[in-house]
């Protein structure tokens, strides 16, 4: 469910830049690998998170971790951890968006999660399977990672991978969001609204989708 927003507040938000505007709390380094099968079928995507300093420090803390300071973990702490970040709410999608020629796929929730603390920062990985394989003509396929309350911050500049099959093959392409323009048309989308709208009924979108870095993997028709 979509917190609710007051319009002033989104104005404001609409016409400021983001850096003042925008304040995310955890700031992830995300990366992915997009896994195919023998039949050039998309069929899961492994997603890598690499959490902030700050934020990973506070998550080793609330669950007695790393005692001695040493941005290790022993053993038993590194079980401890594993699927920390995966115990989802129903309907969550994991702040990720895949879509194949504009059509959003239906993934699974997270499987084989991993968790360590390298250097201080808490790295993840989990899978997410499509409930229905995608032949690489099906696309091209574009992700994005993004909360759309913008509480979390997604960068993805880890790794984005292809299968072995695949590489060399497909064409990756990295597409910034348009910021300015963004801000421009929810400017003009909120001006037109009576102060007492409700938002979510006249589709003001939340700004993480809407400023989120795309992946676009586009491959051969055959």
């Amino acid at each position: 469910m979509q917190p609710k927003l007051l319009l002033p507040a989104l104005i404001y938000a609409a016409i400021t830049p983001v850096t003042v505007s925008a304040h995310p709390h955890v700031f992830v380094d995300t990366g992915f690998a997009l896994e195919f099968d023998k039949n050039n079928q998309l069929v899961q995507i492994k997603v890598t998170w690499q959490y902030d300093e700050f934020y990973s420090l506070l998550i080793t803390e609330d669950l007695f971790l790393d005692s001695d300071g040493d941005g290790k973990l022993t053993p038993s702490e590194a079980e401890r951890l594993v699927g920390f970040d995966t115990n989802w709410d129903e309907g969550f999608n994991g702040d990720l968006e895949i879509r194949a020629g504009g059509d959003l796929l239906t993934l699974s929730g997270p499987v084989n999660p991993t968790t360590d603390l390298v250097e201080g920062r808490i790295v993840s990985t989990h899978i997410r399977q499509l409930e229905a394989p995608m032949g690489m003509q099906a696309g091209p396929f574009s992700i994005k990672a993004f909360d759309p309350s913008f509480y979390t911050a997604y960068e993805i500049i880890l790794p984005v991978t292809l299968s072995d099959n695949l590489q060399g093959l497909c064409l990756l392409e990295r597409i910034e969001p348009d910021i300015v323009g963004g801000l421009a048309i929810m400017q003009a989308q909120l001006l037109r609204l009576d102060a007492d709208a409700d938002l979510e009924e006249n589709d003001i979108p939340l700004m993480g989708g809407e400023f989120a870095t795309e992946i676009l993997v586009t491959c051969p028709a055959s």
